[in-house]
């Protein structure tokens, strides 16, 4: 589904992903974890398609991102591959629209000859929400409730690859409880495959099937996740482990 071949990006003298490499299978799960400055979010950001490569490239589902075509249907069909998911969900949602709007216009920029309603319904029971949540502003909405329509909204395309960027970072650990939860059963029903990109080694011991752990921009440590967990090769691995709270 997703490959990513020997990603390098440097800013000016600062190196911050160096020969990245993995791949992602249709319906899987992927965690991406480090400290801040590790280079997690510069891959995702390049995967996006948000910044360019020094080296390396992008491949989803064999179509290569690296490759630039211009024009509205090609931007539209690479917007389709790849959606994300922010970790601040008020601050990626239109304040001025509610649930059923932000999901209609999705829709109809991406599908424009296809009837909305019935779709937008199949997406907000989908994600859990009920017509009270689907005719709510987003100051309106609990942060779980506003994460879960920016859930929708990205499925509304119908993506190959969903990242999440510490997308349940900012929520309580009920609500985070709840989210990873709707994640897991979305996987299993869409066969959608997720990259979590996150620095919480207890949200990816939930919800992904492998790890790669990234410090100073380079992969340092990867495998399945339980066995990444349980039994750490890397010192800067086993460093993350011994840092969480009993």
């Amino acid at each position: 589904m997703l490959e990513v071949e020997g990603l390098s990006k440097s800013y000016g003298p600062v190196q911050a992903v160096r020969d990245v490499g993995f791949a992602l299978e249709e319906g899987g799960s992927l965690g991406v974890v480090g400290e801040s400055g590790s280079g997690k979010t510069t891959t995702a950001r390049i995967i996006l398609g948000l910044e360019r490569p020094d080296t390396g490239r992008v491949t989803v589902r064999g179509h290569d991102r690296s490759v630039r075509r211009r024009g509205r249907a090609e931007r539209l069909r690479r917007a389709r591959e790849v959606q994300i998911v922010f970790q601040d969900p008020f601050l990626s949602l239109d304040p001025r629209l509610s649930a059923t709007a932000v999901l209609r216009e999705s829709l109809k920029l991406h599908f424009p000859g296809l009837d909305p309603a019935r779709r937008v319904a199949e997406l907000l029971d989908q994600v859990g929400l009920g017509q009270r949540e689907a005719d709510a502003l987003p100051r309106q909405l609990s942060g779980g409730q506003r994460q879960r329509v920016a859930i929708a909204r990205a499925l509304a395309v119908e993506p190959s690859v969903l990242v999440l960027d510490e997308a349940v970072a900012a929520l309580d650990v009920c609500v985070q409880a709840q989210i990873l939860n709707l994640l897991a059963d979305l996987r299993e029903q869409t066969g959608t495959a997720f990259l979590f990109i996150t620095h919480d080694l207890g949200v990816v011991s939930q919800v992904t099937d492998d790890l790669v752990v990234m410090r100073h921009g380079e992969i340092v440590e990867r495998g399945p996740t339980a066995r990444v967990l349980s039994e750490p090769r890397h010192a800067y691995t086993q460093l993350l482990l011994s840092s969480l709270p009993g």
